[in-house]
């Protein structure tokens, strides 16, 4: 069997290269995409022959059947779709603007749907594959963090998650996400000392999560050992949400 190709979206910095590094440990030839072309080259760089970095704006139609197209002709399949791609807009419900709230719900869900939408017509042909969403806390428990659209936008990545696992099932296709809350990231690192204190406070393991913590449950998913699990969301968060 050729080797198996992962693709993840968002893959450049923190969760995402991660979970790109993680699954080329693991032996995929890993395409990373991302907008940001200096960011990805960089992390190509970082395993040389097992990553590669292919440009996509993931909220583009067009971008993403190229993508996609790409992929195919140049690796012959695709046996993982990782859709870490997201974006945040910080502001309280009455600041928000429209556009602002448009373009995390085009990203964050139109991105998510647009990849699920082209790769699973690889992965039925392929009569195998492995899609995993990553959303967040703030999908279950709402905004805790002044971005009134985040939240939203993946409560409805963990709807599409679970109508994808539904209709991909019969081909074989597992469809699973991940929820992450208080990741050690870029994201993370703005927060003042005294913010920082109160979420690991509230956390029962009194830690911020490392992107490494996100890249093991998501190996884990896309493994033959998880082959049975499928429509599920899965907490990494130390204990704050436990449902």
């Amino acid at each position: 069997m050729s080797v198996k190709v992962a693709l993840v979206t968002g893959g450049v910095a923190g969760i995402g290269e991660a979970i790109a590094l993680g699954l080329a440990d693991d032996g995929y030839k890993v395409v990373v995409c991302d907008i940001n072309q200096e960011r990805g080259q960089a992390v190509e760089e970082r395993n040389p022959g097992k990553l590669v970095f292919r440009k996509c704006n993931v909220a583009d139609e067009e971008s993403v059947q190229a993508l996609v197209r790409g992929v195919v002709e140049e690796f012959g399949r695709i046996d993982v779709l990782v859709n870490n791609a997201g974006i945040i807009r910080r502001r309280h419900s009455e600041e928000i603007s429209v556009a602002d709230w448009d373009i995390v719900f085009t990203v964050n869900v139109r991105g998510a749907f647009l990849l699920c939408k082209y790769v699973a017509e690889v992965m039925k042909q392929q009569g195998t594959g492995r899609i995993v969403n990553i959303s967040s806390v703030a999908a279950k428990l709402g905004d805790i963090t002044s971005a009134p659209g985040y939240g939203p936008s993946k409560a409805a990545m963990d709807g599409l998650t679970k109508t994808f696992a539904r209709e991909l099932a019969p081909y074989g296709i597992t469809v699973n996400g991940v929820a992450p809350h208080a990741i050690e990231t870029d994201m993370s690192a703005q927060w003042s000392p005294e913010r920082r204190a109160a979420i690991i406070d509230a956390i029962p393991l009194k830690r911020l999560g490392q992107p490494q913590d996100v890249a093991a449950c998501v190996r884990f998913l896309v493994s033959e050992g998880a082959g049975f699990i499928t429509g599920e969301i899965i907490d990494v968060n130390g204990g704050f949400l436990m449902d």
